[in-house]
C-alpha cells in the first residue's frame, strides 16, 4: 500500500513506463466479492485470513484511501462477525496485513509511535503469537529492512526472502519493489529486484505465490505478474484488462493453493473500494463461506 505524501494521501499514478504486454492468463472469470458485515461505503482491502481461527484481516479506510485501519472480523452462526481493531492495534495508521503460512506471524505496516515519538514514515512490523495463541507485543523490523523512507506491504517468501515496497533512496524509479534475507550471523541482506520488475514509475506491492513460482507487482497503474526463472524474476507482464480495469488495482492476497487470487479495486462509484475475485479453478472453495457451507 503506497501513500504518495507524508500526510497519507493516496493518489492513483499514471505509468510513465511504455505500455508492458499483458501476462500470458488463461480467460479466468473476475467477480466482486462483497461479504455482508464486510463490504461498505467506504474503502475494504489488503484481505488476509487467519490460517488458524479463520478470522479475516482486512484494511478500512476513507472513500478517497485515507486513514487505514486494521480491522478483524470473525465468522460465526450469523455470518462475519461486525469489524473491530485487533489487540495489537496502534497509535497511526496501519495497513497490509500478512498471516505467515503457519499462523504464528502476522506483518503490517504501522506509522504507530516508538519511544513515545509520533513517527511520520511507514515501517514493517511483526506480531508473534504466545505460547497459548494470543497476539504478543510488536515488534519493528531493523534498518536496514526498515529505512527513513516509506516501506509498504511485507509479504514473506517460501525461499525466505521478504517482499516489500520502499521508496528509499537507491531505486530505480519513486518507489521500487525490494526484498530482504537475513545472513547467517543475523545480518540483514537488503537486494532491488532490478529493472525486470521496477521501472522509473511507481512498484509498491510485491505478493510471491504460496510455492514461489510467481510474482505479483502492484504498480501505480495496476497489476503485473512475473515468473520465476534459474535467472531470477522474468520481465514483468500486465495482467489482463479484466483484472485491471481502471488501474486502481491493488492489495492481492493468493489463495494457500495459489489457484485464485483476491484483491481490492477502486470502482469509481458509491461503493468505492471492493474486493474482487480472480479465479483459475471456479471449484476451490475460497474465500471461505460465512456461515460455513453445509455439506
Amino acid at each position: 500500500m503506497k501513500p504518495s505524501t507524508l500526510g497519507i494521501l493516496f493518489v492513483f499514478l499514471t505509468r510513465l513506463s511504455p505500455p508492458a504486454p499483458e501476462a500470458d492468463t488463461p480467460s479466468y472469470e473476475v467477480s466482486a466479492w462483497k461479504p455482508a458485515g464486510i463490504s461498505s461505503p467506504l474503502f475494504e482491502s489488503h484481505a488476509a485470513f487467519d490460517p488458524r481461527t479463520g478470522d479475516f484481516y482486512f484494511v478500512r479506510s476513507s472513500r478517497d484511501f485515507q486513514g487505514w485501519r486494521i480491522l478483524v472480523s470473525r465468522c460465526g452462526p450469523g455470518g462475519w462477525s461486525k469489524p473491530e481493531p485487533p489487540v495489537f492495534a496502534g497509535d497511526g495508521v496501519e495497513a497490509d496485513p500478512f498471516f505467515t503460512a503457519d499462523g504464528k506471524s502476522l506483518y503490517f505496516i504501522s506509522t504507530r509511535s516508538t519511544d513515545g515519538i509520533r513517527r511520520k514514515d511507514l515501517d514493517i512490523w511483526r506480531v508473534d503469537r504466545d505460547a497459548k495463541g494470543g497476539w504478543g507485543t510488536p515488534l519493528r523490523l531493523s534498518p536496514p529492512i526498515n529505512s527513513t523512507g516509506m516501506e509498504w506491504f511485507p509479504r514473506p517468501a517460501p525461499d525466505g526472502w521478504l517482499y516489500f515496497g520502499s521508496d528509499r533512496q537507491g531505486g530505480l524509479g519513486r518507489t521500487d519493489i525490494w526484498r530482504a534475507r537475513q545472513e547467517p550471523g543475523g545480518l540483514w541482506k537488503v537486494e532491488n529486484l532490478g529493472s525486470t520488475i521496477n521501472t522509473p514509475a511507481d512498484e509498491y506491492e510485491p505478493l510471491p505465490s504460496p510455492d514461489g513460482s510467481r510474482l505479483i507487482v502492484m504498480a501505480g497503474d495496476g497489476l503485473y505478474e512475473s515468473k520465476a526463472t534459474a535467472n531470477g524474476w522474468s520481465p514483468r507482464a500486465r495482467m489482463p484488462a479484466r483484472v485491471n480495469v481502471n488501474g486502481s488495482e491493488i492489495g492481492a492476497v493468493f489463495s494457500p493453493t495459489g489457484k485464485s487470487l483476491l484483491f481490492s479495486r477502486d470502482t469509481k462509484g458509491p461503493e468505492s473500494g471492493e474486493f474482487f475475485l480472480l479465479k483459475e479453478d471456479p471449484r476451490e472453495p475460497w474465500p471461505p463461506s460465512c456461515p460455513p457451507a453445509r455439506n
